[in-house]
Formats: structure tokens, C-alpha cells, sequence
């Protein structure tokens, strides 16, 4: 037996106890090449590993050559596209690698990116760029950092082929990744069991999510409902997380939405550089369907085409009833998480007007959307409640022809903090710190990591960047 610890980890056939209804199982390809570019030390503690324990030699053995015996599954799902229905889907380039329980009680999964062709490839390679790769760790490492409930990537392997893409200098270079998060199961996956109308496959699949990621429900004759319920809140909240992140995921698609709530799959992404709700991140989004601004409305009706396969077994009252609350969910989680990027805990109803203000600002200036919440975290002090005129004096910003936007802004703020005893000063500075990053990867910044990478193999930006982003 070998004496990799990433192959002796305590795997459980969870999903794949199921049965093949759901998945199909695959092989890896054979790589030419495995070059160990990033391993996230940070989560293998979770997997109950020491990081000195675990080699690079053992990382390339288990996810980039992918020895060992282990079954690989290759998902099965349908999905809305761009609002229209495609069952031509299924997990086209990865697989199911494992699933493992973590320390802390939660099953995870990893899933592999890049790892080759499966029924599913529909003729494409089944491979990932290596600029995909990088991007994907930029992007869930800062997602992770900025609250946002994220899967995270384990590994990425660089692996020595030339691909040939549309929307990349071609030809580009090869990756395989390893995704670890809580489940991969879809809307999309439930979509697929409706067109086939199997309402049997629908409520087995419904039992195994709640019995393993929703075990409070388990035992319940509504659980079915509380379900669908508890993922529109979940769900409310991540659209939350994402717009107070100022994160644009770009390609919201039914089979990119997880049925246990969680933000994966990072393709063209951005981060917005400044408050326009109408910034779009992929180049092929022509009409803005997946604009910033219209996530919460997308996520909302990706949950209501969710309700189509769920009505094999929950009544469409229950769905209504359990969708109803979504736009109440999502302000209530968006007003705290933006009052706390503002220092505040979100109990005082009075600091309304100033989150009014706040996206007023930003929206009408057009500052940087992410320095402005950074430089607020970095320059605060407890004078700031002394006098209004110490509030951001060294501000990288000009009020300009807004001076009376700012002069506004500035006064809310300071009246807001004269609301709170002097002792609050300090909780605010630390939620200031806590809720703002110091480090966004805007796209010209990931573009400098990248040609660095593919002009010169020159790693150091793309390491220094991560540390950046991962600094507390």
C-alpha cells in the first residue's frame, strides 16, 4: 500500500452508493507532464493532515497521475444556459475524485478540473488551461478571504500539453485541478431526473442531500419542503455575499448552482472594479443576462426552474411558500454584510441612510469599489470621532465636481459613529479589518500575474499575489 497520505485518507462512497443512475465511471487521462503549482496548505488540516506530512511528491502521485484504485464518477446533469434549457450536459472535463469527512464533521468532495475527456465532453478535450487554473485559485482564495462561502482549490498540477482555445492565445498550457468543497450535486442534476421523469431518482436524491448536508431536516415528513426552503436562504445569502464582495460570477447557469448553497465553477469571472450594476464579466454575455447588478434575480429564477423537478414531490404551495421569503433574505443579508465593510454590526436601523449614501457614492464617482472599503480599514482612527475634518484625510481619492456627495457621505459616517459609545471604536476597526481585504484581483492585476507566467515561467507575482489576497 502506498504510503501517500492523500491516497489513505478515509474516502466514503457516499454519492456513489446511489447507484449509476447518477453517474458514470471514468478513467483519468495520462498527462505528459506534473508540475506541482500550488497546493493549498491551508486546507489539509480539514482532511485531518499535517502540510509537513504531505509531500509534492504525494500531491502529483494522487491528483496529477492519479494512482491508486480509487472509482472516479463522472457526474450526469442537465442545466438552463443563458435561460435555455440544454440536456447535453454532465461533467465534461472532471469527475467525483472522492469524498472524505473532514475533521470538523462536514463531508467534502473533491472534484477534478482538466482531467480528461467522459461521455460528456460533447468532442471538446476535457482538459483545463493553465490560465483557467490560476484564475480559479485567484478567484475562490479571495472569495474565501472576503466571507464569501466558497469552494477552494486542493491543488494545481501544470501537465505539459498544448490546448487550443477560442478565447486564449493559442497554443496554451495544460492544468489539471483538484476543487474541494461540500457537494457537486446541481439544480442541474435534479433537471436531468425530471426530463427523464424518474420522481423515484428525484426523492432518493433528495433523502441523500438531506441526510448528509442537511441533517437537521432528516426524520422530518416536510423535509422535502424545509429543504427547498433553507437553499433558497442559503442561496440569498451566498447572491449576498457575492454583490457585497463585488464579485461578477459570470455564467450563473442552473448547473452551476449547488444544491447546497455553495459559490463554484469560476470561469470568466471578475471582480467589479467600480459599482456599476450593469458590468458584465463574460465576453460572450452579449444582453447582460448575467450582469452583477441582475445576480439576485437570476439566482432567484434559477431557484424557481429548480421548483419544476421538485414538484414531483413537493407541492407547489410548499415551493411558493419556500421561494417567497427569497428577496427578504437577500437585503437583510446584503444591509449587514455591506454595514459591516462600513465597521458596523447592522443593528442600528438608523445606518440605512448611510449604506443609501455609501452606494450613492460609489455609483456616482465611480471610485475604485474595493480601495475605497480598503482604505476606509486602513485609515480609520478612533479621531475619526472626534472631528469630521479627520475622516479620510489621506484619501486616494478626489471629491472633484462630488464634493457634495462626500461632504454628505463623510457627515453620515461621523454621525453614525457619534451614535456609539467611544469603547465601540475598536470593534469598529476590527470589523473594518476583518470585512475589507487589502487585496482584490481586479483583471489587470490577474493579466500582469498571468503573462508573467506565460511570457517568462515566472511564478513569484502569482505567489505573491495569493499571499496578498490571503493576508489577514
Amino acid at each position: 500500500m502506498s504510503a501517500n497520505p492523500l491516497l489513505q485518507l478515509d474516502y466514503e462512497p457516499s454519492l456513489e452508493r446511489l447507484g449509476d443512475d447518477y453517474y458514470d465511471l471514468v478513467a483519468a487521462a495520462e498527462f505528459p507532464a506534473h508540475i506541482l503549482r500550488f497546493r493549498n496548505d491551508d486546507l489539509l488540516p480539514t482532511l485531518g493532515l499535517e502540510p509537513q506530512a504531505v509531500s509534492d511528491a504525494a500531491f502529483i502521485e494522487a491528483f496529477g497521475a492519479f494512482q491508486g484504485v480509487r472509482p472516479f464518477l463522472a457526474l450526469r446533469y442537465h442545466g438552463y444556459q443563458f435561460g435555455e434549457y440544454n440536456p447535453a450536459l454532465g461533467d465534461g472535463r472532471g469527475f467525483l475524485y472522492g469524498q472524505v469527512r473532514g475533521t470538523d464533521g462536514v463531508l467534502y468532495d473533491l472534484g477534478t478540473k482538466g482531467s480528461g475527456t467522459t461521455p460528456y465532453s460533447r468532442g471538446g478535450d476535457g482538459r483545463l488551461t493553465l490560465k483557467g487554473g490560476v484564475r480559479e485559485v485567484l478567484a475562490a482564495e479571495a472569495l474565501h478571504r472576503a466571507g464569501v462561502n466558497t469552494s477552494r482549490c486542493l491543488s494545481l498540477i501544470e501537465t505539459g500539453e498544448a490546448l487550443w482555445r477560442g478565447d486564449e492565445p493559442s497554443p496554451t498550457r495544460s492544468s489539471v485541478m483538484i476543487r474541494m468543497q461540500q457537494s457537486h450535486i446541481r439544480f442541474g442534476t435534479f433537471e436531468r431526473l425530471h426530463a427523464l421523469d424518474r420522481k423515484d431518482l428525484i426523492a432518493i436524491l433528495l433523502d441523500h442531500v438531506i441526510e448528509v448536508y442537511y441533517p437537521h431536516l432528516w426524520g422530518r415528513s416536510d423535509r422535502y419542503a424545509l429543504l427547498y426552503a433553507e437553499l433558497v436562504q442559503r442561496v440569498a445569502e451566498l447572491t449576498a455575499q457575492w454583490m457585497s464582495a463585488g464579485f461578477c460570477h459570470a455564467v450563473l447557469n442552473t448547473d452551476n448552482m449547488a444544491i447546497t448553497g455553495e459559490s463554484f465553477d469560476y470561469g470568466p469571472f471578475a471582480f467589479i472594479p467600480t459599482f456599476d450594476p450593469s458590468f458584465t464579466a463574460a465576453y460572450f454575455d452579449h444582453f447582460g443576462r448575467y450582469s452583477y447588478g441582475r445576480q439576485p434575480a437570476i439566482c432567484r429564477w434559477n431557484l424557481e426552474m429548480l421548483q419544476r423537478p421538485l414538484e414531483r414531490v413537493i407541492s407547489s404551495s410548499d415551493l411558493e411558500a419556500g421561494l417567497a421569503p427569497f428577496n427578504a433574505h437577500y437585503e437583510q443579508a446584503y444591509r449587514q454584510r455591506m454595514l459591516n465593510k462600513l465597521g458596523f454590526d447592522g443593528s442600528n436601523l438608523e445606518l440605512d441612510e448611510l449604506l443609501k449614501l455609501t452606494l450613492t457614492l460609489l455609483k456616482e464617482t465611480q471610485i475604485g469599489y474595493h480601495s475605497f472599503f480598503a482604505e476606509i480599514a486602513q485609515q480609520f482612527s478612533s479621531d475619526w470621532r472626534d472631528d469630521v475634518d479627520n475622516m479620510f484625510s489621506q484619501a486616494s481619492v478626489s471629491p472633484g465636481e462630488f464634493a457634495n456627495l462626500w461632504h454628505n457621505w463623510k457627515n453620515s459616517y461621523f454621525n453614525a459613529l457619534l451614535s456609539l459609545p467611544e469603547a465601540e471604536m475598536d470593534a469598529i476597526a476590527t470589523r473594518l479589518r476583518t470585512h475589507n481585504p487589502t487585496t482584490t484581483p481586479l483583471r489587470p492585476e490577474i493579466e500582469r500575474v498571468w503573462d508573467a507566467i506565460a511570457q517568462q515561467d515566472d511564478w513569484q507575482s502569482f505567489y505573491t499575489l495569493l499571499q496578498q489576497i490571503q493576508a489577514h
